[in-house]
């Protein structure tokens, strides 16, 4: 009997494949590991080379820098640094290699992360990169929400409807971040309202529903029989109707999280028993499954199986 193929769990580059390619020399890299430290290439020449191409696409220069900052270890972005002190891309990268450090350990010094990030911003004045990485340092400490909009407007001033920036926004209203549900809602409603048609933006409502079901639902397999009802409320089949209407039904090109949001959206019409409007998602998903939001169910990896194989009969 030939055994069921199990769905691929994507790594956080989705599917960038040159960031892959970057990735993946970085793991085998021996000096990465404090090895060959006298050979002629330092081991940040391929992330600054990928940065190089991916130019003023800002969408992609955010994605391909936060999967970097958790790829490269604090070392190698001071290297690049101090090899390249003038360079932008090195101020940016170890700007936020300090960052997503700070947010693993709260026990470092926010005010030299927040410096990083100010030099960075003056380094690169037209990338949206810093600010957002100062975005993320704030909620990792707990600011104020009044002081965090000022930093996501710098971002979205410099790239307007920058997915990452509402998601990382969405993050600090969550009440799991520092906000609360009427904040969460509103403001994801509010931008998928605004946002031009084709935008990833015309997600975050439901992105804002899986926040929602996630924060009722703690763990707990009572509160989360119970969470399950939000994917029948009214309200929730109008926000699938328009991110299949405003995104994924119209010819915008993809972007660089495109695989994020297509199972973002097979999750929802699935909760919601939609299939026949889930059937096209997972035809192109193909077999690429994300972690989030499918880690919800018990078995992720099954039910992205199970769900897959009704909608496409």
């Amino acid at each position: 009997m030939l055994r069921r193929r199990t769905p691929v769990v994507t790594g956080p580059e989705l599917d960038d494949l040159p960031l892959h390619r970057v990735l993946a020399e970085l793991r085998h890299s021996p000096q990465m590991h404090g090895l060959a430290a006298g050979a002629s290439r330092p081991p940040w020449t391929t992330a600054a080379e990928l940065l190089r191409t991916t130019g003023r696409d800002w969408d992609r220069r955010v994605h391909r820098v936060q999967v970097l900052a958790r790829a490269l270890p604090p070392v190698v972005a001071d290297r690049w640094f101090k090899d390249r002190p003038r360079d932008p891309d090195a101020l940016v990268v170890r700007a936020c290699v300090r960052v997503a450090q700070a947010g693993e350990d709260r026990r470092a010094d926010p005010r030299e992360r927040y410096a990083d990030c100010m030099r960075a911003a003056q380094a690169a004045p037209e990338d949206p990169t810093p600010w957002l990485a100062l975005l993320s340092l704030m909620t990792a400490y707990g600011s104020p929400t009044r002081s965090v909009f000022p930093v996501w407007t710098e971002a979205v001033a410099r790239d307007p409807w920058n997915r990452t920036a509402c998601h990382r926004m969405l993050d600090h209203l969550s009440p799991r971040g520092h906000g609360t549900l009427m904040e969460l809602l509103d403001f994801a409603e509010r931008c998928a309202s605004q946002a031009p048609y084709g935008s990833p933006v015309a997600l975050l409502p439901l992105a804002a529903r899986v926040e929602l079901v996630s924060h009722r639902t703690s763990g707990d397999v009572t509160t989360a029989f119970a969470a399950d009802g939000h994917w029948y409320e009214r309200q929730a089949g109008v926000e699938a109707d328009h991110a299949l209407a405003h995104w994924f039904r119209t010819a915008a090109a993809p972007h660089a999280e495109a695989l994020a949001d297509l199972n973002l959206l097979a999750f929802a019409l699935t909760r919601m028993r939609r299939t026949e409007d889930a059937g096209p998602v997972f035809r192109r998903l193909g077999r690429r499954m994300t972690p989030h939001p499918w880690n919800l169910a018990p078995e992720a990896a099954r039910d992205f199986q199970y769900w897959r194989d009704r909608a496409l009969g």
